[in-house]
């Protein structure tokens, strides 16, 4: 299995490659008070651009940063310099929090060579690496995109697997939130889990801004009831960390896996959507 991560020794050594584009992909939650794009122009890897999760998106959606169509990806993405056969390294200032979302949004629309920088920007900080500060600019190009349709489901899928039990949903949100014992970070949502859904939390799945071991993940799933050889649909608080998770299967050895895109945002508003708390 190919890794989906680089390192940082391979991204100093290939910073000036033209056909290496670096992304800071970093995002965070509405009550975490941090800006992600005030904190990339005071400071990021050189020469990477920023790739707003909020902006490059769906936004005739009410729904939080749901996968835009691929004519729009594709012109966004372009705008930045990047087409779909370039080396495409994706990194966050978290570790590894919302750069699994932008790293599958890429693979989703049809870039193969696209990874992931381990322990992102903290442990390229930590080691004394170069920054620079203010926008990047860099050439414009096309970006063909081909859109998978089995990355993604909507709320019909997921609401008819309440039937079928098709596939087995896992939710990535931290424990309180998923059984409804605190509120939601987004106002306006019921507090609960989709029925029949088994709670993963993702910070089970990573240490200090990195994925645990492909054995270790298979330990946890099997912890948690998991059958990694039967379809598998990923959920959390708006498709951020399902994306996670979905990555943390895929790595455990799952090949059947699909991200909720709405996620709770979606689930949590509808007044047909049943819930259990």
């Amino acid at each position: 299995m190919t890794s989906p991560f680089v390192t940082t020794d391979w991204l100093a050594q290939h910073l000036k490659d033209p056909e290496v584009v670096v992304v800071d992909a970093s995002w965070h939650l509405p009550n975490a008070a941090r800006n992600a794009q005030a904190e990339y122009l005071a400071g990021h890897i050189p020469g990477a651009v920023f790739f707003d999760i909020d902006g490059i998106a769906d936004t005739d959606s009410a729904l939080p940063h749901m996968l835009p169509s691929p004519a729009d990806f594709a012109r966004a993405v372009g705008a930045l310099g990047i087409s779909q056969d370039m080396t495409i390294v994706v990194y966050d200032e978290v570790g590894l929090f919302s750069a699994p979302r932008v790293w599958w949004t890429f693979r989703s629309f049809g870039a193969d060579k696209v990874f992931m920088l381990e322990g992102g920007g903290p442990k390229w900080r930590s080691e004394k690496r170069g920054t620079e500060t203010g926008l990047v600019h860099r050439e414009k190009r096309r970006f063909d995109a081909n859109f998978n349709a089995d990355a993604a489901v909507g709320f019909e899928t997921v609401s008819a697997n309440l039937r079928s039990h098709a596939a087995q949903v896992l939710d990535a949100r931290p424990a309180p939130r998923f059984h409804g014992e605190v509120p939601e970070p987004r106002k306006g949502l019921k507090a609960g889990h989709i029925p029949d859904s088994t709670n993963v939390p993702v910070s089970l799945l990573t240490e200090n801004g990195r994925l645990k071991s492909p054995e270790t993940l298979r330990t946890i799933f099997a912890e948690r009831g998991v059958d990694l050889d039967k379809p598998i649909i990923t959920s959390c608080g708006s498709g951020i960390t399902a994306v996670t998770l979905a990555l943390a299967l895929e790595q455990a050895g799952a090949e059947h896996v699909a991200v909720y895109d709405g996620s709770w945002a979606e689930w949590g508003a509808r007044d047909d959507a049943e819930v259990e708390s």
